[in-house]
């Protein structure tokens, strides 16, 4: 394990627990009471009215004949803005034993299972694009294979603490996303490891945070579901998004 790690076993499962933890958002909404209505309602007259007792005379007026004209009630067209709600990839739960790679980035250790493991290669040269989002680095040439570079510790932690640990990060390794010419950013390479099912607690993609599948519990890591992932950065979409 690299330098930067968490000190011990505490604060990496507080770490990950917030992590793997779906937030609940509370909306607060405020409204006007009874009371302030009443303040705000106009004062009743006091003064009498004035009584005119001067006689009036009607005379009568010459009435011309009105055409009404029918007006058909104009009905307001309402645009219906409607959120597509983000389509969601489940991952499939194994039901036998299963391999993943455990990589490290930033004292982070997160998992990826092997069979959606498109390889793993040396970063040499990176070509920056612009116009691409802080987490991209850019493309990564391959013998004749191009592949689009995740700068792993920016898309996942976000804010000042993000910037920081990339800026002193060195990423040695791209692991490969499956055949979406996606890679992401790896510090080091730990170990592969064969699981049971039951030694994942799977949580619900459809929260927050979809793009992990669930938490490793023995190594304390994270579990990564990869065709989410992938749909997340071909929508370029960040961890938060």
């Amino acid at each position: 394990m690299s330098s930067n790690s968490f000190a011990n076993e505490d604060v990496m499962e507080d770490y990950m627990s917030a992590l793997l933890t779906d937030d609940a958002i509370v909306e607060v909404a405020q409204r006007q009471s009874v009371e302030q209505l009443l303040k705000t309602a106009p004062t009743p007259r006091t003064e009498p009215f004035i009584q005119f007792t001067q006689e009036i005379v009607e005379e009568p007026l010459e009435t011309v004949p009105v055409m009404a004209k029918v007006i058909q009630p104009e009905v307001e067209k309402k645009l219906l803005i409607t959120e597509t709600p983000r389509k969601v990839i489940k991952p499939v739960i194994p039901t036998e034993p299963f391999q993943v790679l455990l990589f490290e980035v930033a004292g982070i250790t997160l998992a990826v299972p092997l069979i959606e493991l498109g390889g793993i290669h040396q970063i040499e040269t990176v070509n920056p694009l612009f116009g691409k989002p802080a987490w991209f680095k850019g493309v990564l040439l391959h013998r004749e294979e191009k592949y689009n570079v995740v700068d792993t510790a920016k898309w996942v932690m976000l804010g000042k603490s993000a910037e920081k640990l990339a800026g002193v990060t060195k990423y040695p390794y791209l692991i490969v996303l499956g055949d979406s010419g996606w890679g992401l950013c790896c510090e080091s390479l730990t170990a592969t490891e064969t699981l049971l099912p039951d030694e994942v607690k799977w949580r619900n993609v459809e929260g927050s945070r979809p793009w992990l599948s669930g938490m490793i519990k023995k190594k304390m890591c994270a579990l990564l579901n990869v065709q989410q992932l992938i749909s997340m950065l071909n929508q370029g979409l960040s961890s938060n998004d």
